[in-house]
């Protein structure tokens, strides 16, 4: 069951209903949204109408059953996309796009630095860079870890920007925290329950990517697994998936956009550089993706992908993301949103 407080309700109230929810068994999860409150109470709903009972509380607006296994995701219990702040004033979920920008790998200080201005110059609001990186082959480059969350951190800061960053085990997620602003859960990782409890734990902003074989219903799910260990901030990512297709590395799937878009609040970012693999096509897809009601991009940008460390093939090059935000901006339009 879901419990929405009515817009002004006070913290009192609230509080008295999570006291209530608890009396009766159950585990309670309030998400503390823009205009209301809304508590989760998950357990056996044998007792159901005890739940339903709720509603005669001080300041509650309505009790929702909720039939999807994914209770705190589900958008059966809110208005709108859920609005979530990323830091230095971005805010995604609502009218802006939110454009995240950057480098595959960290590989530097003189890098990370250029690309942050030629992103933010661009009109990228969110700095992306990886510090731990999950390759395929023991033997292709790991990251920077330690070094390359501070250099990405310091980029940030620099020129006014949040930043993001992939963690790869449990054990580094404290890390991980101290350095970015949002963190990231890779494709690899997204049914890493130990991992999804852990950031469940912390209150930064978690992008979620989906896996390479997940359906949209195990990608909510693992979603589930955060927000049931107390952390409202997750953003889901769809980055492609594994199918019989090899002219693209992945098969991106915007008809997953909106199906999201109508089964939960969380917003909804596209990565089309994993999602295709190769630099051309990036833009298109990102265009599409807009299009069909994203909430934000994730694009690898560097400034000599040629040298890059890792993923240079789907890299924009400078010149080309600035050529692609400008384009962007009608297809925002279109959909009543502003970059």
């Amino acid at each position: 069951m879901i419990i929405v407080m009515k817009p002004h309700a006070t913290k009192n109230e609230i509080q008295a209903l999570i006291q209530r929810i608890e009396e009766l068994g159950y585990t309670a999860h309030p998400i503390h949204g823009v205009e209301r409150t809304v508590v989760g109470a998950i357990g056996d709903e044998r007792g159901k109408m005890e739940l339903q009972a709720l509603e005669t509380m001080a300041g509650v607006d309505r009790v929702v059953p909720i039939l999807e296994p994914y209770k705190l995701a589900s958008m059966a219990a809110y208005e709108k996309t859920s609005e979530i702040p990323l830091g230095s004033g971005v805010v995604i979920g609502g009218q802006k796009i939110v454009v995240i920008a950057g480098p595959c790998s960290v590989e530097g200080e003189d890098q990370v630095i250029e690309t942050a201005r030629i992103v933010k110059e661009a009109g990228a609001t969110v700095l992306r860079g990886g510090a731990f990186k999950p390759r395929s082959s023991p033997y292709s480059f790991q990251g920077m870890e330690r070094d390359g969350l501070r250099l990405l951190k310091q980029a940030g800061e620099s020129f006014g920007m949040p930043v993001i960053t992939e963690v790869m085990a449990a054990e580094d997620v404290a890390l991980v925290a101290e350095y970015a602003d949002i963190v990231q859960i890779g494709a690899r990782n997204a049914q890493n329950f130990s991992l999804l409890k852990r950031i469940g734990r912390i209150q930064k902003p978690v992008l979620l990517k989906r896996g390479l074989s997940m359906t949209i219903e195990e990608l909510l799910m693992s979603a589930e697994y955060i927000l049931s260990h107390g952390n409202p901030n997750v953003i889901l990512c769809e980055r492609g998936i594994r199918t019989f297709e090899t002219a693209t590395r992945n098969t991106l799937d915007l008809s997953a956009v909106p199906v999201l878009k109508g089964r939960t609040h969380l917003p909804v970012v596209v990565d089309p550089s994993h999602g295709t693999g190769y630099w051309k096509y990036v833009a298109p897809m990102g265009f599409g993706a807009i299009a069909v009601g994203a909430d934000g991009l994730m694009i690898e940008v560097h400034p000599h992908p040629k040298e890059a460390l890792s993923d240079g093939p789907q890299s924009l090059k400078p010149q080309t993301f600035a050529r692609f935000m400008k384009m962007l901006a009608p297809f925002a339009q279109a959909v009543n949103r502003t970059l």
